[in-house]
């Protein structure tokens, strides 16, 4: 059985073993694939993994020997699911590998923005410190996160994990999310959007993208916000507008944004959120600890064994 992986390089940069995953037959991994070359690459092959790169309806009809795509990532829109479906091809993902990877960077971006660590451990290594005419100085204004308003869009497994390390924080939950308040956990509050907009320190994006949540953070939607709101998104690039985003950073109508996702990745150099004040932006990171990628690594190859053994899991479309 031919087995081809079309992009491994974030999974596996080198610290990880794809053994397990060779077990199963003749397996070849490209770090990447550029997309003149993913038929190419991929032909001949029953199983095909990708991470990123797109196996559209056009790719999947030219593979005739197809018969499993596995995708290295809970979202899965870069596969045609219709197409391979047509022809009886299986799609599988991999659900809940990094959800407290994806909440530890949601709330390291919020610490990066009110302590500024690093700015000043980098300030101290210039000798910043040792000339200080006080016992301390500060370039920013530091914030007490206790006793302040954390909004959660989206209640999934990271929405919810993020908001328990918030809480633990002493901030005060407020939630967005189809669950009734019955079945919150005791403190939380669940609060309607635009309210949750309105009243929230800090807002966390978690939900998933589709056409209804497709920039939900607009310039309609941040002119409810307060100025000094903080906006997290470790969720998807394209729940915010990123023009709409960067233009109130430099207005001051908000105060802060941490980013780990954008709508492009990698972004174009003139992307607005790039050059805005204020603006913490991570390279699509959260999930890419090595504890995360090792359960991922696990996943996709009992995705691939439960497969062949006629009884598929995680299967999407």
């Amino acid at each position: 059985m031919k087995i081809t992986v079309l992009d491994g390089y974030t999974l596996n940069p080198g610290d990880l073993d794809w053994g397990a995953m060779a077990a199963f037959g003749d397996l070849t991994v490209y770090d990447r694939t550029p997309a003149d070359k993913t038929v190419e690459r991929a032909i001949g092959s029953e199983i095909v993994i990708t991470n990123k790169t797109v196996l559209d309806a056009d790719a999947i009809s030219r593979l005739p020997e197809l018969k499993y795509i596995g995708v290295l990532a809970t979202g899965y829109n870069i596969v045609d699911v219709d197409a391979a479906a047509s022809r009886g091809i299986v799609v599988t993902n991999i659900p809940s590998y990094s959800t407290m990877s994806v909440a530890q960077m949601a709330i390291s971006l919020l610490l990066a923005i009110v302590q500024r660590v690093e700015h000043y451990a980098d300030e101290n290594r210039k000798g910043r410190w040792s000339r200080s005419e006080d016992f301390c100085y500060t370039d920013f204004p530091l914030m007490e996160l206790a006793g302040k308003r954390f909004g959660v869009v989206g209640f999934g497994h990271t929405g919810q994990a993020t908001a328990k390390v918030a809480s633990a924080l002493g901030m005060k939950v407020g939630v967005f999310s189809s669950k009734p308040q019955t079945e919150l956990p005791a403190g939380y509050d669940k609060m309607d959007m635009d309210t949750l907009f309105k009243e929230s320190d800090v807002v966390s994006l978690h939900c998933p993208l589709t056409d209804t949540t497709r920039h939900l953070v607009d310039s309609r939607r941040i002119e409810t916000m307060k100025p000094s709101a903080i906006l997290i998104n470790t969720g998807r690039g394209p729940l915010i507008d990123e023009q709409a985003v960067a233009d109130a950073l430099r207005e001051g109508r908000i105060y802060a944004a941490g980013m780990d996702v954008l709508g492009t990745e990698p972004p174009a150099a003139d992307n607005p959120l790039l050059t805005a004040p204020r603006c913490f932006i991570t390279p699509h990171i959260a999930w890419a600890t090595k504890e995360a990628r090792v359960r991922l690594m696990d996943i996709a190859v009992g995705n691939v064994a439960a497969f062949l053994s006629g009884k598929p899991q995680n299967v999407v479309g």
